[in-house]
């Protein structure tokens, strides 16, 4: 039961910012092979510009709209200490 406390806990807290994000379906892939985890926040994400931050990952956008982001390297990044 503490591992579902925790995993609880962990979705608890990230609820909020999945809020502000305003998006009404939020779909996850994971390419295991190529260790990149794809969000889409909106289908079709008919993206229109990349932003891509210092650690690599890539945020997508529909003009000024966030509509997905790819993790590349996800379990390194992911990892727990």
């Amino acid at each position: 039961m503490a591992k579902a406390s925790i995993i609880h806990r962990e979705i608890m807290n990230i609820l909020p910012h999945l809020n502000k994000i305003g998006s009404h379906r939020i779909t996850f892939d994971f390419d295991k092979n190529a260790d990149v985890m794809y969000i889409s926040l909106e289908k079709p994400q008919n993206a229109t510009d990349t932003e891509t931050a210092e650690d690599g990952t890539l945020y997508r956008y529909r003009g000024n709209r966030l509509v997905g982001i790819t993790i590349l390297n996800y379990s390194k990044k992911t990892k727990r200490a």
